[in-house]
């Protein structure tokens, strides 16, 4: 076997663990955040962290897929790590940037189903208001 089929074998094998890893984490944590972007709607919350979880794995594999060919023969054990330091390095990257998104999106979704009254900023303060404390006695 060629130091490029075995940089293949590493590459998949560790980016598939990645993924699976990274899946599971976000399939068991993402629920508590989509319940609230969902209002405590749990069934609803439920199906589309399922749905999610479907959508990375396929959109993840594909990717590591995709990028799994190399331009040139890898030589030797360098090469191999040159390589491999490159692809998962960028898979990483976008499996990174995925994550932000989504959870960009939701919590525009979430901003959005909130209520105009808790969305709105603190009061200014009142140079003119008495202090808390004179409030407090009733001077």
């Amino acid at each position: 076997m060629d130091a490029t089929v075995v940089t293949y074998l590493v590459y998949l094998l560790i980016c598939t663990a990645l993924t699976v890893w990274v899946g599971t984490t976000l399939f068991r944590n993402g629920r508590l955040f989509l319940v609230d972007v969902f209002n405590g709607n749990e069934r609803l919350a439920e199906a589309v962290n399922r749905l999610l979880i479907v959508g990375f794995y396929l959109l993840n594999l594909g990717f590591v897929t995709l990028f799994l060919r190399v331009r040139e023969s890898v030589v030797g054990v360098r090469g191999s790590f040159d390589t491999l330091s490159v692809k998962v390095g960028t898979v990483l990257l976008v499996l990174g940037a995925i994550h932000l998104a989504n959870v960009y999106v939701f919590s525009r979704i979430r901003r959005r189903g909130m209520g105009d009254h808790e969305q709105m900023p603190p009061a200014e303060p009142n140079p003119w208001a008495p202090p808390p404390e004179a409030r407090a006695s009733g001077r």
